[in-house]
């Protein structure tokens, strides 16, 4: 029942018994209004918005567990039973609802160490939540998660490609990539390269010239 319709049914009711001289009729709207007027009669509605995705959130680790701090601003003000957190041994989700009218999600899949549900927990703090995932086998690792390991090789590769010039001309990229080759290289590879470069060059007329 809206809550205009509801207050106009009080007023209504208060009428009849002011009229009413029966005791039956008395107390069945006595009954009425009292049951109406509770406090819990009236239930505002929760305004949940939408639910944002997100990733901001720092980690460290011992050996025995592993934290993750996920930043969300007054999120210490919202109810304890708005902040709820699921875990796997390989995940955990959380979702924030009503925090500002938005709920708020974070989501970390295929964690790097197994998890113990039972013994994991989470705490809210001044606009962070604290996530505590126990590790199943104590021993501390590089990452948190399979994503993260995987972006990190990704990076570390693409550093170790050998870098090309596009406004040099073909010789001197091969002249760039025999350096490295050189200077990373054992003896007899250095060795191999220094034959090759000379004959090389002295095909072309070069001389001898040492790729250093």
């Amino acid at each position: 029942m809206a809550l205009e319709e509801l207050q106009k049914h009080l007023e209504e009711a208060k009428v009849l018994l002011e009229k009413a001289t029966r005791k039956g009729v008395r107390d069945a709207l006595t009954a009425e209004l009292l049951d109406n007027e509770k406090p819990d009669a009236v239930v505002a509605p929760v305004t949940m918005g939408y639910t944002v995705k997100t990733s901001n959130y720092g980690w460290d680790q011992s050996d025995k567990s592993v934290k993750i701090y996920i930043t969300l601003t007054g999120v210490h003000q919202v109810p304890s039973e708005n902040v709820q957190v699921h875990f796997t041994e390989r995940s955990f989700d959380l979702l924030v609802k009503n925090l500002s009218g938005r709920s708020y999600s974070t989501t970390v899949n295929n964690l790097l160490k197994l998890t113990s549900v039972e013994g994991s927990s989470k705490k809210v703090k001044t606009d962070t939540v604290l996530i505590l995932c126990r590790k199943k086998v104590e021993k501390a690792g590089d990452y948190l998660a399979q994503a993260e390991k995987d972006c990190c090789s990704y990076t570390c590769k693409e550093k170790e490609k050998p870098s090309y010039d596009t406004e040099t001309d073909a010789s001197e990229g091969l002249m760039n990539i025999l350096k490295k080759i050189y200077e990373e290289g054992d003896n007899d590879m250095n060795q191999t390269i220094n034959r090759a470069w000379k004959t090389e060059f002295s095909i072309l007329g070069g001389g001898d010239t040492d790729p250093q």
